[in-house]
């Protein structure tokens, strides 16, 4: 009897760089219990170190407004915004599934606004895939854009597009509004999403979510249980003065970029630098 080799596909997180994730090596991840990391990148060369270190999903993300552009909410920034930041990532990997962020008011209005904003982010861009906000009243839009070939990520819990309407930044899907959410993800699914993001919920909530999804769930301040993890890059780096409570700092990169600049100013100051390595003859 002859025997049947079985071949294993490479782990998501830190796989081999021949070739782009897409979302069917995202697909597998999920059938294989597989968590995965994913970050925030707004730059060609912050996207190049997180793409040699494994990441396999890059965000750039609306955060933008506010960890580059100095808004302090999600809402002003635009399509025109966001564009060349996609590009800049795109550029600076090579092997990273990059999705663009669809802006506040760049395709709430139909599924033709959708489509529209989205083809600008994939060709003007080179996006892989697009994130947009909401449950049940953007199922026309997922559908439109994925019936025309453009993968979707969605988006449920604490969506920051709304923070005006919630209240604030406020945890979300307790009590009745959890099987409400519950139903936007399983119409997400069903409209065609490959993924969705829950953000702000709580943790028995995103389990639950996620064991009744075949599509994986991408956690942020919605507990352990999640098939993936995202957390915006300058948060988890230590660059964020006030951040969330989900997040964790594995760096200090605003107190070692502190050290460095004084230091560089002071060499400066005392005529230490630039010393006749660093000049030309």
């Amino acid at each position: 009897m002859s025997s049947v080799s079985v071949v294993s596909k490479p782990a998501l997180y830190g796989g081999a760089a021949g070739r782009r994730v897409t979302v069917r090596d995202i697909a597998a991840a999920k059938e294989r219990h597989e968590k995965w990391p994913m970050v925030t990148a707004y730059d060609a060369m912050t996207a190049r170190v997180f793409d040699e270190a494994g990441i396999p999903v890059m965000l750039v993300g609306d955060s933008a407004a506010m960890v580059v552009y100095g808004y302090d909410s999600t809402l002003p920034v635009t399509v025109d915004d966001l564009i060349p930041l996609t590009a800049a990532v795109v550029r600076g990997s090579s092997r990273a599934m990059v999705v663009a962020d669809l802006p506040f008011g760049s395709y709430q209005a139909s599924p033709q606004q959708a489509l529209e904003t989205a083809a600008r982010f994939m060709k003007e861009a080179g996006a892989h895939a697009v994130k947009l906000e909401g449950g049940h009243r953007v199922l026309p839009q997922v559908e439109l854009l994925v019936s025309a070939g453009i993968p979707v990520m969605a988006h449920l819990g604490l969506t920051p597009q709304s923070v005006n309407a919630f209240g604030g930044y406020r945890v979300q899907g307790r009590g009745q509004a959890g099987d409400e959410l519950m139903a936007d993800a399983k119409a997400l699914e069903h409209a065609g999403a490959f993924a969705v993001v829950l953000e702000c919920v709580p943790a028995d909530l995103a389990q639950r979510v996620t064991t009744s999804l075949s599509i994986p769930t991408i956690g942020i301040g919605a507990g352990p249980h999640t098939d993936a993890q995202v957390l915006v890059w300058q948060d988890l780096m230590g660059l964020t003065p006030q951040p969330a409570k989900f997040v964790k700092k594995y760096f200090d990169l605003a107190g070692e970029m502190d050290r460095a600049i004084r230091a560089y100013a002071d060499e400066v100051v005392s005529g230490v630098f630039p010393r006749p390595e660093h000049s030309y003859r």
